[in-house]
């Protein structure tokens, strides 16, 4: 076997580790990661410099794109065509790259994600920026040159970048097991980041974001919150949520009624325009996007407009949450800083990145400066040479004039005079124009001025204050010329879409029975009635099962349910399964955690857990407190203690009221009393604490309602003790209200001004409210209504009416009331609830709602 043939035995796992590392470090390195120094891949860089050597300057025609591609090729990116019109091509789209650097005429694509024209039809040449901003200089011996990839000829390793185009444009890229992603920034608070660093090297990375408050995306858009930028400049790593640009507007058009709109004037970076149209479309056909019954892209060259019609009962705001939430109109920058540092790949911070930037450009500015001085000194050297020529000129002339040749008189010349053989060179060279006078003296001008020149740049090279306030110079002439306003807006709120941003804040109808069974119905299925109807069904329940519970909230509400054992559950209203009228609901113990022998008593619709609001709390034994709303802010999901209660006591009523407002409370016997909330008559408890006594009762009495008055419609009623009941026949003045809306189990009700509710203090026995018609009637329900205000009411056997609070005739507290709803023989009414205030206008009205009242 020949020497030739020889095998070589090897470890295949050494062989195998060796070409993968091999493999793997040339793709990082050249080829999928950018320099941290000049912010470029290789083909970027090839592409930039090919272009300069053609002349395509922002001054010069344009030229072919295959032209640009064919030179890149042939001398510097062995590689396919394809990829290198990729890169140039995106480096000429304006929705790619926060500042392009190519200029391009013809097709390059669009945001629709539109192929760009085949490289023979479009053409380019280099921006202003990138002549001025990466090229400038590359000629002062700035930068390393290295053979290409046959020797043949040279490219530079790196741009001498004047700006931190790293930042700038950002990145992206795949290697061999790593990746980098690095958004965009606005030029003006990069320019800003590094002269703060310039003038402050120990600033920290959160005073650089002062600069740099974050991303600059070239499509706009909006960025929300501020966690996922900072953990991205402080970390090299982080989320950062984008989101586009959209208000909601009415459209009009001919023949079609005014309509919602949801228009889209701005997208994420990188963000489809065409496939986000067809997402949505697409969406709303298999029924995953509500509200939406058109859809257009109205786009032009003035910029950029989708257009989302919404149907007449969606509600704009839902829809459009629904969008960010669905569809990539909301989405996430996964910001991984990575870049090339002395060639190897580094996790790079906001500060380190300017930093690398900073020093890179401290070295290009002393290797500048050391080949202008040496440039200076060789003229120099030549000029002096000149002006011992011209001071002996005669001398001079006559050792030419004697010599037998050029070589002769060239060594006679050196070993005379003592000129270098350079010196000797310029004068034998030397035109006989430039022995005048007057070009003697430019001579002597110009050697003066490179002296200076000299000495100024030995200055700059042996102090770094001069290289840095040559640099801060430079960012700040680039600062006038390319200044920018930013785009993207960075908003403060959290990109996190919880449930309730996805669901209509619809006020509603909350019905729990007896037997347990709750459900959820929107108020506007019950449209206002005349008083005395009979009203619609609201649920279908079992004959030995009746409405005990009946309110009003909001969808976006959440729903305290107190027990009779004085525990607190908490559950949002949307939770709540929705059911049409004649459903039965769902069992509540699937929706909390609540004890067999455990029943609800009270439910409070709570919209914010204010700290200057308090929860009023009446027991069946006839005990009150109050206690701040604040501290049921944190329920457990089992349950939290509300009130202490006594040996088979039961908590039965709960309501919210503010410190200055006062309490009306009612027994089943039509008693009521009113007292002050106030700290001095019913100072603030704790949550395990059991209350003070709220109303005395007359035998066979007990407490059957509670409502809370809201101070501005107490502030002229005087406190009294208990008087006589013989004036509480007195004909009622019509009041322009507030007015107390008393209502029996038989159907009658009235409203009674409040003021003929005298303000008493805590303990008593109160006052009449309503003189009953039949002794089996009883009191249902006291609460305090104002003009315009809608009520519903409901029955045990679940039959509803909604109607207007005016309808209610005003009356004295003796009078029997009238017929607010008509029931049958073996029903009474349960309850009464005051309509979420801000519900639409009613959808039924009618001049039987105001009719004369039935007789006393």
């Amino acid at each position: 076997m020949s020497a030739q043939e020889r095998i070589i035995q090897t470890d295949l796992r050494n062989e195998m580790s060796r070409s993968y590392l091999e493999y793997a470090m040339s793709v990082i390195v050249g080829r999928a990661l950018p320099d941290a120094r000049d912010g470029l891949k290789p083909v970027h860089r090839r592409i930039l410099y090919a272009m300069y050597e053609l002349g395509l300057t922002p001054d010069r025609p344009f030229r072919k794109c295959a032209r640009v591609v064919g030179e890149v090729l042939g001398k510097y990116h062995p590689h396919g065509d394809t990829a290198v019109y990729d890169a140039l091509v995106r480096m000429a789209q304006d929705f790619s790259m926060r500042s392009p650097l190519i200029d391009g005429h013809g097709n390059f694509g669009s945001i629709d994600n539109d192929p760009p024209a085949a490289m023979r039809y479009t053409e380019s040449r280099l921006k202003p920026l990138t002549t001025d901003g990466l090229l400038q200089d590359i000629e002062a011996e700035t930068v390393d040159f290295s053979d290409n990839f046959d020797g043949s000829q040279q490219e530079p390793t790196v741009l001498p970048a004047r700006l931190p185009q790293l930042l700038l444009n950002g990145s992206s890229g795949i290697a061999v097991g790593m990746a980098t992603n690095i958004p965009p920034h606005n030029p003006t608070e990069l320019i800003a980041g590094v002269i703060a660093l310039i003038h402050n090297p120990e600033i920290s990375d959160r005073e650089l974001m002062r600069h740099i408050p974050g991303p600059d995306f070239p499509t706009g858009g909006q960025v929300l919150g501020s966690a996922g930028i900072r953990d991205a400049y402080l970390t090299g790593k982080g989320s950062i949520t984008m989101r586009g640009v959209a208000t909601i507007d009415t459209i009009e058009a001919p023949g079609r009624p005014v309509r919602d709109a949801i228009i889209i004037t701005e997208l994420p970076y990188q963000t489809n325009k065409a496939a986000l149209i067809e997402r949505i479309a697409e969406m709303v056909n298999e029924k995953r996007l509500e509200g939406i019954s058109d859809i257009r892209d109205e786009s032009d060259r003035d910029g950029m407009r989708i257009v989302i019609e919404l149907k007449r009962d969606a509600y704009p705001q839902v829809v459009l949450n629904n969008l960010y939430k669905q569809t990539p109109l909301q989405s996430n920058f996964s910001a991984n800083m990575l870049a090339l540092v002395d060639g190897e790949p580094v996790l790079l911070t906001l500060k380190r990145s300017l930093e690398v930037f900073l020093d890179f450009r401290i070295e290009t500015i002393e290797r500048r400066t050391r080949y202008e001085l040496r440039k200076a000194e060789e003229r120099d050297h030549l000029l002096q040479g000149l002006l011992i020529a011209l001071g002996n000129l005669d001398a001079i002339i006559e050792l030419i004039r004697r010599s037998a040749d050029a070589p002769r008189a060239k060594q006679e010349l050196i070993d005379v005079y003592g000129l270098s053989e350079v010196q000797s060179d310029a004068i034998l060279q030397m035109q006989l124009r430039r022995l005048t006078a007057l070009e003697a003296e430019k001579i002597e001008q110009e050697h003066q001025d490179l002296q200076r020149r000299i000495e100024d740049y030995r200055d700059i090279l042996a102090r770094r204050e001069r290289v840095l306030e040559i640099i801060e110079t430079e960012l700040e002439q680039l600062q006038q010329r390319f200044q920018e306003p930013r785009r993207t807006t960075l908003l403060e709120a959290d990109g996190e879409l919880e449930t309730i941003d996805l669901i209509a804040n619809e006020k509603s109808i909350l019905l729990l029975t007896q037997q347990g069974y709750i459900k959820r119905m929107p108020v506007n299925e019950f449209t206002a009635q005349s008083r005395g109807t009979r009203g619609k069904a609201g649920a279908k329940t079992k004959d030995d099962d009746s409405v005990e519970h009946f309110l009003t909230c909001c969808d976006h509400d959440n729903i305290l349910f107190f027990s009779d054992r004085g525990v607190v559950y908490n559950l949002p209203a949307y939770r709540i399964p929705a059911a049409s009228r004649n459903a039965r609901g769902v069992p509540i113990v699937q929706l909390l955690p609540i004890p067999r022998e455990e029943r609800i008593t009270s439910i409070v619709p709570v919209s914010a857990f204010s700290d200057d609001e308090y929860l009023v709390m009446l027991t069946q034994g006839g005990y009150i407190k109050k206690t701040a709303l604040s501290a049921f802010a944190n329920i457990r999901s089992n349950g939290l203690i509300a009130i202490a209660l006594s040996e088979g006591d039961q908590l039965r009523w709960v309501r919210l009221a503010k410190p200055e407002d006062s309490i009306l409370i009612g027994s089943r016997k039509g008693m009521t009393i009113h007292f002050r909330a106030s700290h001095d008559d019913l100072r603030p408890l704790g949550r395990a604490t059991r209350g003070v006594r709220a109303m005395s009762l007359r035998s066979g009495d007990t407490l059957i309602s509670m409502d809370v008055l809201p101070a501005s419609l107490t502030a002229n009623m005087t406190e009294t003790g208990d008087e006589d009941e013989a004036d509480d026949a007195v004909e009622v003045v019509a009041s322009p209200g507030p007015w107390v809306l008393v209502v029996t189990a038989q159907g009658l009700g009235k409203r009674v001004p409040v003021h003929q509710f005298r303000l008493q203090k805590r303990a008593g026995l109160g006052l009449r409210a309503i003189k009953f018609r039949s002794k089996q009637d009883e009191l249902v329900s006291l609460r305090i209504v104002e003009s315009g205000d809608e009520l519903v009411m409901i029955s045990q056997r679940s039959v509803i009416i909604r109607q207007a609070s005016d309808a209610i005739p005003q009356q004295s507290r003796a009078a029997t009331g009238v017929r607010v709803q008509r029931l049958d023989a073996d029903d009474v009414l349960a309850a009464v609830a005051l309509v979420p205030p801000g519900e639409e206008e009613l959808d039924e009205t009618s001049e039987d709602a105001i009719a004369s009242d039935e007789p006393n």
